[in-house]
């Protein structure tokens, strides 16, 4: 499967995603074309885990303060009151998962945001990549 995350396209991946080191999200297509299963977990700044996502469900969600919202082929995770988007995937073709938008704490407590243009984390950022990552999970941070 390939991951479109940003602006960067990481091809025949696994599914996971690690930041900073931590697998943080983890898409399965049953079929090409979907459904899109999504596992998430974000934390707090001191690595609480705040907001668990299995299977496209929330597990875990402290003091109900996200909501999901999916269909077969897209997932939306928002936190409730401020409406702003945790992270947001959506089957783009057969095959590849864009995550083109998203804003959360990595386990190590850093900011880790998602734009159309590119990915962030502290000071790196990473715009415009191309990486084959050969059946391995998605290394970012």
């Amino acid at each position: 499967m390939d991951l479109e995350i940003g602006s960067n396209l990481y091809r025949n991946t696994d599914g996971t995603v690690e930041v900073e080191g931590v697998p943080q999200i983890t898409v399965t297509l049953r079929k090409p074309e979907g459904p899109m299963l999504i596992d998430f977990v974000m934390f707090d700044d001191v690595g609480r885990v705040t907001v668990k996502v299995v299977d496209s469900t929330i597990a875990f969600n402290v003091a109900r303060s996200y909501e999901l919202d999916k269909t077969s082929t897209q997932l939306v995770l928002k936190h409730a009151e401020s409406g702003k988007v945790i992270l947001k995937a959506e089957i783009k073709e057969p095959g590849r998962v864009a995550i083109k938008q998203g804003e959360f704490i990595t386990a190590k407590g850093h900011l880790f945001q998602i734009s159309p243009e590119e990915w962030r984390v502290e000071k790196q950022k990473m715009s415009g990549g191309d990486t084959d990552t050969k059946g391995g999970a998605v290394s970012l941070g």
